[in-house]
């Protein structure tokens, strides 16, 4: 881990395009302005993690729920053939 100091109204760069500048410093809260790019997201760390527990519980299909819409895929297909 990289760890530097920087004043209020003080920027680093992450490689050629992510700035992030200290925009104000009060007691033991420091506030972050971030430029970059809008293909790069950028959220709190504990949002992050919600968001990666969603996607990865979204994509955990249970095998009940796949059973039922093949059967009604079949239904459909028999109901089609008539």
């Amino acid at each position: 881990m990289l760890i530097l100091a920087r004043k209020k109204n003080q920027s680093i760069m992450i490689g050629d395009d992510i700035e992030i500048m200290v925009t104000d410093i009060s007691g033991d809260c420091v506030k972050l302005g971030i430029n970059a790019p809008r293909h790069i997201s950028v959220h709190r760390k504990e949002i992050y993690e919600a968001i990666k527990r969603e996607n990865e519980s979204a994509a955990k299909v249970k095998e009940s729920g796949l059973s039922r819409l093949s059967m009604m895929f079949q239904k459909l297909g028999k109901s089609n053939e008539r």
